[in-house]
């Protein structure tokens, strides 16, 4: 029997994700779908997103979207992302952006494996001081370098704003708690985790399977996050507190998103997540093993899904 719609696309039509708009934010309208593009409609009018090039749409505040726009990001192999407002708060997905699970094996290869784990997390140490060598370094000493860097930096921007700063000292649950800087630490950082956490979901990867953080959901989340926290989430949250913000959380929320307008941030965590799970990738992501699907082996290599094995022959069904 016909099923009945349009039939979904082809995994050789779709376009590569190297190749796509990376991440789109709509907010405060009504998202729908005519023909292959996926419509936003406000007070301004309508405007058409060809959705064979989007890679994540992140819905805001004040969207709706309809069944046959979803369905239709699905067959393009596009995500969707439920956030806060201009991105800057996670709250949910739907499909990963990945047709491949190529990342998400290495991934789970690379911190099942001592010795790829510690490589992987050494890199992660590395890429907060360029131009170091610290291949020699032990993990210990690697937390050691970086608890003096993280102190050096909130200690420059408290001189360079005029901010009080005693240390980092806050309440997961009572964000009241702590004095205004603490506050804005948190918030800024929470709003970091969300855009991670959005690059990670969308990439297909696991939130829980980090490398230096372990035994929580989003321990991959905090590993990454921590690359961008000195020069993102740390000089916003001194600025909104020097500014004399009335509302802590809600100021420091609209200066992160602002901070993170240009994309710079989204396309440097896709990159950089890719670069330390597969240095030397064999190619892109969603090019060859897209959409393929085998039967693991024991003794390490695949064999064809959807074949009868019975030694009574070779049945295809």
């Amino acid at each position: 029997m016909k099923i009945p719609g349009v039939p979904p696309a082809e995994i050789p039509d779709l376009v590569r994700a190297e190749d796509r708009i990376s991440f789109l934010y709509l907010e405060r309208c009504v998202i729908h779908r005519d023909s292959n593009a996926v419509t936003a409609t406000d007070d301004r009018g309508v405007m058409h997103i060809p959705a064979a090039t989007v890679g994540v749409l992140l819905l805001g505040p004040g969207t709706s979207i309809t069944h046959q726009a979803i369905a239709l990001l699905a067959d393009h192999g596009a995500t969707v992302a439920w956030v806060g407002e201009r991105g800057v708060r996670y709250y949910a997905h739907g499909r990963s952006l990945a047709s491949s699970s190529r990342l998400l094996i290495a991934q789970a290869n690379a911190v099942s494996n001592r010795d790829r784990r510690l490589a992987v997390a050494r890199a992660m140490y590395a890429m907060r001081f360029p131009g170091e060598d610290t291949s020699r370094l032990t993990m210990q000493q690697l937390r050691g370098k970086e608890g003096a860097r993280v102190r050096r930096t909130y200690r420059e921007h408290a001189e360079r704003t005029g901010v009080g700063w005693n240390q980092r000292e806050y309440d997961n649950g009572n964000f009241a708690a702590g004095d205004a800087i603490n506050q804005a630490l948190s918030a800024a950082h929470a709003c970091l985790y969300g855009v991670v956490h959005a690059v990670i979901v969308a990439l297909g990867l696991s939130p829980g399977l980090g490398f230096i953080h372990t035994g929580h959901e989003r321990a991959f989340v905090y590993d990454i996050a921590d690359l961008y926290k000195a020069e993102v989430t740390i000089p916003v949250a001194f600025d909104v507190v020097a500014s004399g913000a009335a509302d802590i959380g809600a100021d420091t929320r609209r200066a992160v998103r602002d901070r993170m307008q240009d994309g710079n941030v989204l396309v440097r965590c896709v990159r950089d997540v890719r670069t330390l799970l597969q240095p030397q990738p064999s190619g892109p992501i969603d090019d060859d093993e897209a959409g393929s699907l085998g039967l693991w082996d024991e003794h390490g290599f695949e064999v064809a899904a959807g074949k009868n094995y019975d030694d009574a022959g070779d049945i295809d069904f």
